[in-house]
């Protein structure tokens, strides 16, 4: 009634070769299954979406949600009259290091940062040979050329610098770090002895 299946050499009774039938179609099916799932396409979906998401108009961003899709709160308004000065330094003018930085500012509340958002305060960073001022909404990049006074600091020790011409731009910005503009802005060219 049974028949000896010759398999490799080797003689199987039925019963086994029901199982060894059963194994060469679930084994591919299985492994369709797990290339499947390791080469799963929403992965690529979302890498996808972030790199459209660089290359789409600046104007059609939604710039209230943050990466993690909680509401930010736009950036404040400037209010009239008010402004950023060095309270020590005019343009063109000499100075020896370590020389100690005095900003004040007009109409404006020089605050902490990491607050809540606050319209009329801010707090300010010192731009050192770096660009005459940062958008209205960009944040503050951190890095050397770019010192955040997150403290409420109105006062700094500058030093480091070689002699010779410098740059040096004082921007206010709000709580989250993001440039009130042009509109806050003080330039002075200095040099160093």
């Amino acid at each position: 009634m049974y028949e000896l299946i010759r398999l490799d050499k080797a003689y199987l009774w039925p019963p086994k070769k029901i199982f060894i039938m059963k194994l060469r179609f679930f084994l591919p099916a299985i492994a369709l299954i797990v290339v499947a799932a390791c080469n799963s396409t929403s992965d690529k979906k979302d890498n996808k979406t972030d790199s459209t998401a660089t290359t789409q108009s600046h104007d059609s961003m939604n710039h209230n949600m943050n990466h993690t899709g909680i509401t930010v709160p736009a950036l404040p308004g400037i209010p009239m009259g008010a402004k950023v000065f060095f309270k020590n330094l005019k343009d063109g003018q000499t100075i020896t290091l370590p020389y100690k930085i005095e900003m004040g500012s007009e109409v404006m509340k020089v605050d902490t940062a990491g607050g809540p958002v606050t319209e009329g305060s801010g707090h300010h960073h010192l731009l050192i040979d770096a660009e005459d001022f940062l958008e209205a909404g960009t944040v503050v990049p951190t890095d050397s050329a770019h010192v955040h006074f997150g403290k409420g600091q109105t006062s700094y020790e500058l030093k480091g610098l070689k002699p010779g011409k410098h740059k040096l731009v004082l921007q206010m910005a709000d709580a989250l770090h993001r440039s009130y503009g042009q509109g806050l802005t003080a330039v002075v060219n200095i040099t160093v002895k």
